[in-house]
């Protein structure tokens, strides 16, 4: 007999294009510094939590693979591999090349597992909803050094649900990209079922905007961009982190409301723009984390975020499949948190976002051809930081509860292994969605239990629902 909890891997497929997508086997895509500076960290990992389906088995995943077949037509390069080309000069390239091998499709089995022992509390149990996920553990240029897949799909069936998850390498796509081609895959699915259920001719088209594979580069840059390496492997950093322990904190869209209101009133007359509603949240959360930390007035604490650059830089067209994203970093003194207040906090953050504009990300782009920097999960947790950082990723603007494979939408979301590092807090839109939110926290577990001790944090927080 299984032990509760367990997560059993049933069985394992590559799953390729049905039609190829059109795209010529042969078509190399060369990445930008955008793409070349996640190499070196954990792929993204994002699954959902959907009701029990009508059919389970093989019938279940036979369904989700012809799906996949259908959505990797589309998005035909995640069936391709990453190549790297060592030039004998010191330096190496590395490119994704459409060759079709497939996307992986794991079938997994955890009767023991309920949909509530994953979503009934705010405390996550990592180590059993990490096991939902393939490919934990890898970084990004591994695909590259040992040819795997760039993308991977667990299905897991619990006693009462099933977990879709996918693991997707994040040189070849960032969040955007990656929800993109979640809500593609759930809408072929649907769609799929209503041609079987009502013999409908035809498949719908998907709403989701057409992929743009090919890479927008600055007019400067060489490419491919080489890389000052001899081999690949000279780039790689493998960290032991620190435990961490994740909560899991929903904020209805009528307490966001209230924090933006609030902030925005606190800065009237100060503030030359206004704070958006998830600045606010995150000023919330930073400003109750260095209480959880209890951090001297005068330590320095930063808050780093992922700022999107679609939209901010002309010649990014909808639907580009790339990395279009740079880290900012707002710092400041953790007693100036706690003392100026909400709207000072979310200004800081604010200011920090504004200050990328299209001239300073294209100057980050021509500074990284000839200075490369990457990213590295040992810098983003706070141990890195003297124990006074936060980081979010992510976006709740991203849909997520519009996944409905056919037999209902997700009661919920979950991350995986992938990047937990003391201080990670990753946002999601909210189930009620309407511009509900909400924050899966990693912590070290004094500082999460001090987090939910907090009594002013979770005041704005929607207690979880019995499931």
């Amino acid at each position: 007999m299984e032990a509760a909890g367990t997560v059993r891997i049933v069985s394992r497929r590559m799953v390729r294009p049905s039609s190829g997508g059109g795209t010529p086997p042969s078509e190399v895509i060369h990445l930008t510094p955008w793409d070349l500076r996640l190499l070196t960290i954990d792929h993204i990992q994002k699954g959902i939590l959907l009701p029990k389906p009508p059919v389970g088995g093989k019938r279940l995943v036979g369904a989700l693979a012809s799906s996949l077949e259908r959505a990797l037509d589309r998005y035909c390069h995640f069936a391709g591999r990453l190549a790297v080309e060592e030039l004998g000069d010191g330096t190496v390239t590395v490119a994704l090349r459409c060759t079709g091998e497939g996307a992986e499709l794991v079938h997994a089995s955890a009767p023991g597992l309920a949909v509530a022992d994953l979503v009934g509390s705010m405390y996550t149990p990592s180590p059993v909803v990490w096991d939902l996920f393939s490919l934990n553990g890898v970084l990004d240029a591994d695909a590259a050094i040992e040819s795997l897949p760039v993308l991977s799909a667990q299905v897991t069936e619990l006693a009462d649900g099933v977990f879709v998850a996918v693991s997707m390498n994040h040189s070849v796509g960032d969040g955007t990209s990656f929800w993109e081609f979640f809500n593609a895959w759930s809408e072929i699915h649907r769609h799929q079922a209503d041609v079987n259920v009502n013999g409908l001719n035809k498949m719908k088209m998907v709403s989701t905007p057409a992929p743009v594979l090919a890479r927008w580069f600055v007019e400067t840059s060489p490419v491919p961009i080489p890389l000052p390496f001899s081999k690949l492997q000279h780039v790689l950093r493998r960290f032991e982190l620190p435990p961490v322990r994740e909560g899991f904190f929903t904020f209805s869209a009528a307490s966001v409301k209230k924090l933006k209101a609030r902030a925005n009133g606190e800065m009237a007359g100060v503030a030359t723009a206004p704070i958006s509603s998830l600045q606010a949240l995150l000023a919330h959360l930073w400003r109750a984390v260095c209480r959880a930390r209890r951090l001297a007035a005068g330590q320095e604490t930063f808050y780093a975020v992922i700022i999107g650059c679609r939209g901010r830089v002309r010649g990014i067209p909808p639907g580009y499949v790339g990395n279009a994203v740079v880290p900012g970093r707002a710092v400041c003194a953790a007693g100036e948190v706690q003392e100026k207040g909400l709207g000072w906090t979310a200004w800081q953050l604010n200011r920090a976002v504004a200050s990328f504009d299209e001239a300073a990300l294209r100057a980050f782009l021509e500074r990284w051809v000839r200075e490369p920097t990457f990213a590295f999960t040992g810098d983003l947790s706070a141990v890195a930081a003297g124990g006074a950082g936060l980081e979010t990723g992510s976006s709740p603007r991203f849909d997520v509860f519009g996944n409905d494979f056919g037999w209902g939408r997700p009661v919920g979301v979950r991350s995986g292994l992938g990047d937990k590092t003391d201080g990670k807090a990753t946002v999601f839109e909210g189930p009620e969605r309407g511009g509900s939110m909400s924050l899966e926290v990693c912590l070290a577990p004094a500082a999460l239990e001090r987090l939910v001790a907090d009594h002013e944090f979770m005041d704005a927080v929607t207690l979880p629902a019995r499931v």
